[in-house]
């Protein structure tokens, strides 16, 4: 039996539904790898993402996207900072990204999904997941305008670059970024998000429940091709869940190829191996034993907090 509590992270420690709780996370990751560095830009900015996923943000609606929603953010912005830190332990000082890049990093991973929430202008867009196309593109824009709001105004440019890292709407070979530390800090946010929502204690039942319906509002699941083809991926949500352990190896491919292999920094955080890792092959270890067995109801993870649209408050 799997003791790790549903809306826990990997070390079953720290809430990911709780956005204090995972503020006050990486806060004293890094208080401990920065001391004396200034952190309050980085509590600003969980307290605006946790208004914005709440409709408490001015000129948004709240967050309607299930599978990408607070949880997945507040997740893999964790695994982010804890990318960060791994890395930095492990360099010297020359080498290392310093407290400035960690806390930017930080606030891109916490609104690298921004692009799904609706404008109040636009109250008549069906779902967020409209936007699961351009959504990155969006993310950008919302970095833009929101950074210098923290001061962070001369990174703004570079991050809605960075945030693209996490997406698919640009290659990753495109995605122009001079300083290397930078592009590092693309290839961590980029796999933070990956290792993030598929290390989910939760992550086959949000697929099966979540995923399947923004990829059907996002036309992921069928796309129509401007010359009249229709191309079909997923016909249900249970073709999906089959389909989905190839996902693993497109996943892992990417992490390798196009993001400098970033994940092992995680080992060096936790002294020792990689738990997001382990979770992942956990996952999929049962993925693939309910395939073999044809019985997808072993899913049967109760997702009772999912269907709520907001995290607690900080």
């Amino acid at each position: 039996m799997h003791s790790r509590l549903s809306q826990n992270d990997v070390t079953n420690l720290v809430n990911v539904e709780d956005a204090g709780r995972v503020r006050d996370a990486i806060v004293a990751i890094y208080a401990a790898r920065y001391p004396g560095f200034d952190l309050a830009p980085l509590a600003r900015a969980f307290d605006d993402v946790n208004a914005l996923f709440e409709g408490n943000y001015p000129g948004y609606l709240p967050c309607d996207t299930l599978y990408h929603d607070a949880r997945h953010t507040l997740d893999m912005t964790l695994a982010m900072a804890r990318l960060v830190e791994g890395h930095d332990r492990t360099q010297l000082p020359a080498n290392q990204l310093g407290g400035r890049r960690a806390v930017l990093g930080v606030v891109i991973a916490l609104l690298h999904d921004s692009g799904y929430l609706r404008r109040a202008s636009e109250a008549h867009v069906e779902n967020g997941a409209i936007f699961t196309k351009v959504h990155v593109s969006r993310s950008a824009d919302f970095l833009a305008r929101y950074l210098p709001t923290i001061g962070f105004g001369a990174e703004a440019e570079m991050a809605s670059r960075v945030v693209h890292f996490t997406g698919y709407e640009m290659d990753v070979d495109d995605i122009k970024v001079d300083d290397p530390k930078d592009r590092l800090l693309g290839h961590m946010v980029g796999t933070a998000d990956l290792i993030g929502q598929m290390s989910d204690r939760m992550y086959l039942e949000k697929c099966r429940e979540f995923l399947y319906q923004e990829f059907v509002l996002g036309s992921i699941a069928r796309e129509t091709l401007p010359d009249g083809r229709e191309i079909v991926r997923y016909t249900s949500a249970e073709d999906l869940i089959y389909k989905t352990p190839g996902y693993e190896y497109v996943a892992r491919d990417r992490i390798n190829r196009k993001l400098g292999a970033a994940d092992r920094y995680a080992e060096a955080h936790f002294d020792g191996p990689n738990l997001y890792q382990e979770e992942i092959d956990a996952n999929f270890r049962f993925l693939r034993e309910a395939i073999e067995r044809a019985d997808l109801n072993r899913l049967r993870r109760t997702c009772y907090s999912l269907s709520s649209r907001h995290v607690k408050a900080a």
